[in-house]
């Protein structure tokens, strides 16, 4: 092994210490509560070392992010390799959100956060890199809907648009879980989630 690829793997293998720390740190403590010094410690390694390999704490969590986006986009192409009708696809997808923002509460958290926050934190290269991740998800989306409309069980939509609104809306309905003590009082969040879900799809058929 020459030189430069030695120094190259041992890169890689900082950064994945950095990332490992992070997520661990994640887990235990949510991502409002972390910080570099904490990262730091957590890797054993300088401040410095940190910011050599990352610029901020925003983008060790842009890393973290992908890896988020890659287990949701698993869960819900393996639901499109289902033997299974259009309409049941996009249920099941329903479920598999909320099912993910309970066991993978953490990077729920970390896209809802990206999600909300009004301007690009990093560089548009990192934005698009993550909207491409992004991106895979809302076209199995996509390709559900337009399954659909090509064997005849779904009204002609614009496949595109009706998925961007229906990932919007298991996003936002989701979030209404926070609201189960107060706003939604004596209302089960799964039961609503489910009418919200089941109404989508039936303004789908035919």
């Amino acid at each position: 092994m020459g030189l430069k690829e030695r120094r190259e793997r041992e890169k890689e293998a900082r950064k994945g210490q950095i990332l490992t720390a992070a997520r661990s740190l994640l887990f235990k403590k949510g991502i409002q509560a972390i910080s570099i010094n904490q990262i730091a410690r957590k890797a054993e390694l300088g401040v410095g070392t940190i910011y050599f390999y990352y610029q901020s704490k925003e983008e060790i969590f842009y890393w973290l992010q992908e890896e988020g986006l890659d287990i949701l986009f698993k869960t819900i192409d393996a639901i499109g390799r289902e033997a299974i009708q259009p309409d049941e696809k996009l249920r099941r997808t329903g479920r598999a959100y909320l099912q993910f923002s309970d066991e993978h509460k953490d990077y729920f958290d970390i896209i809802n956060y990206f999600l909300a926050t009004p301007t690009v934190i990093l560089g548009a290269e990192m934005k698009q890199r993550i909207d491409r991740k992004g991106g895979r998800i809302l076209e199995l989306i996509e390709g559900f809907i337009r399954d659909g409309i090509e064997n005849g069980r779904f009204r002609s939509v614009d496949s595109k648009k009706y998925a961007v609104m229906f990932w919007g809306a298991l996003h936002g309905l989701t979030q209404f879980k926070k609201l189960e003590d107060t706003v939604l009082e004596g209302e089960e969040h799964r039961r609503i989630f489910d009418y919200a879900v089941e109404q989508l799809i039936e303004g789908l058929k035919i």
